[in-house]
């Protein structure tokens, strides 16, 4: 099967290579894991291979995503600008931006030729329901909306309050191929707090069920594969 690197060390030997091309990601952990930052990785990898990418956001501002990837030191000369389409959606009002997303997005991946796409975080969008079913029904329509289009997904979401293996509402991991979760490992002696990476899920590929620690550098990623949190 074809791969499409995530382009952090270590992760994407724990995905087998990368993720199944034309799968649905979701990448789960609490404040301050990385998330944005591991989705910021994901499409400057595209970036660097030169894909076309688009990264929907929730949450922050283009401009600031703009400086996220330039605090990265991460090089979006003209021709890496044109291939990139960072897009602000306001998730307070679901209706309009769902019809937005349903109404535009097939297109535009079409005619841009996306090949990933990035929304940042989906939970914002699940909270938007109050009742547990219709949240579960227009979930799984969204995320088989997706489906239909040819293109690597990857949603972020916040963690459970309850259960730090958990997205926010325990429902988006039934949903897609991939799962990864991010997460604090506190010794007990709570001298350091390390974090750690595992990839609960992977459909139709093995992976590795190990817990990993990470660390988050200024112009990179770095999953320490051959290392252990314990």
């Amino acid at each position: 099967m074809e791969r499409i690197q995530f382009g952090i060390s270590g992760l994407d030997e724990m995905l087998g290579g990368g993720l199944i091309k034309n799968s649905i990601c979701s990448l789960i952990g609490t404040y301050g894991t990385g998330k944005t930052t591991f989705a910021l990785q994901f499409i400057y990898e595209g970036l660097r291979q030169g894909e076309k990418v688009i990264y929907l956001s929730l949450e922050e501002r283009e401009d600031r995503i703009f400086d996220m990837m330039a605090d990265r030191r991460f090089r979006i000369d003209k021709s890496r600008a044109e291939s990139l389409i960072v897009l602000k959606l306001d998730p307070t009002d679901f209706n309009i931006s769902f019809n937005s997303i349903k109404k535009d997005l097939p297109e535009l991946i079409s005619n841009i030729g996306a090949s990933r796409v990035v929304i940042d975080p989906i939970s914002l969008f699940e909270g938007l329901f109050d009742d547990t079913s219709q949240r579960r029904r227009e979930m799984f329509k969204f995320t088989e909306f997706l489906r239909d289009m040819d293109a690597n997904f990857l949603l972020t979401s916040e963690t459970s309050t309850t259960d730090s293996y958990a997205s926010k509402y325990g429902l988006i991991e039934y949903l897609t191929d991939t799962v990864i979760v991010l997460r604090y490992i506190r010794p007990t002696d709570l001298t350091e707090v390390h974090t750690a990476i595992e990839v609960v899920k992977m459909r139709r590929s093995n992976h590795s069920r190990e817990i990993k620690p990470y660390e988050i550098l200024q112009d990179r990623v770095n999953v320490y594969n051959e290392a252990s949190v314990f």
